[in-house]
Parts: structure tokens; C-alpha cells; sequence
């Protein structure tokens, strides 16, 4: 059994690597892509690509922000949870379609329901941000990276 690269390598010998994944997912203070949606967002695409290392952080960031546990809790379940505004329902649905674009195409209606929740440039941001989770999940994935969990 082969031993993988710790964090601490990956991201020290390659040094651009954070910090380029870290500027595509940096959005203007003036997006429509709030830090709320950002977090549902980092969270459900980690949570379908099984990142427990994501889904460990960004549940806990969220939660520092204000993020209701009850939210949390139903994430995976969204379209049938009652506590997500249209503009949630809309970059979840679009976060999932482009997580899942090798499998199915994106369809029609997702594309217009995020574009007319969040604009042109608003959805740009948050295609940049859902590239960008997906990007860090497969970093996290593909070396194991566990999180510090103590219960």
C-alpha cells in the first residue's frame, strides 16, 4: 500500500496551486453570490464528491457565519426542504449540474434559473466557485486528506 502526499506537501511544492484555486473562487463584495450561498454551495458539491476534508471545513465555516444547523442538516435534500430561498434553489441546482456534467448535461432551465437569480455576471461568479470546490475536492480526494475531527 503506497502512502500518499500529506497537505502540507502537495500545497508546499506547489505553491500556486492554493493560491490560484484560492483567487478563481474569490468573488467582488458587490456579487450576488453572497457568503450564505457560497457555503451551501462548497457544501453540497463536497458532499457529492465525498470530501470529507471540505465537507468538515465548510460546514464549520458556515456555521461560524451564521448558517443555521437545520439548514445544514437538510442540505442534501434541498428540493424537498422548505428553508431555501429561489436564489439558493438556484445555485444548488446549478452547483449540481455542473458537479455532475460528465454524467448529464446541464439542462436548460437550471441555466436560466441561476441566470435570472443571479444576472450574467452573478452567475459567472458562482461558476467560478463551484469550479473551484470541485477543483479542491478532487486535490482532497485524490490525496486522502483526513480533517482533525475529535468528538
Amino acid at each position: 500500500m503506497s502512502t500518499r502526499m500529506s497537505q502540507q506537501s502537495v500545497y508546499r511544492l506547489v505553491p500556486r496551486l492554493a493560491k490560484n484555486l484560492t483567487a478563481l473562487g474569490n468573488v467582488a463584495s458587490d456579487s450576488t453570490v453572497n457568503r450564505s450561498i457560497i457555503h451551501l454551495v462548497n457544501l453540497r458539491v463536497s458532499q457529492i464528491n465525498h470530501c470529507c476534508f471540505c465537507q468538515h471545513m465548510h460546514s464549520q465555516e458556515a456555521r461560524d457565519d451564521g448558517e443555521h444547523q437545520v439548514r445544514l442538516d437538510v442540505l442534501p435534500a434541498w428540493r424537498e426542504a422548505p428553508c431555501f430561498s429561489t436564489q439558493e434553489r438556484a445555485a444548488l441546482a446549478w452547483a449540481e449540474a455542473l458537479t455532475h456534467v460528465s454524467q448529464q448535461a446541464v439542462s436548460d432551465s437550471d441555466y436560466q434559473n441561476a441566470l435570472d437569480a443571479f444576472g450574467e455576471q452573478g452567475l459567472i461568479d458562482l461558476t467560478a466557485i463551484i469550479v473551484q470546490i470541485n477543483s479542491w475536492n478532487r486535490i482532497s480526494v485524490g490525496f486522502q486528506f483526513s480533517p482533525n475531527i475529535t468528538i
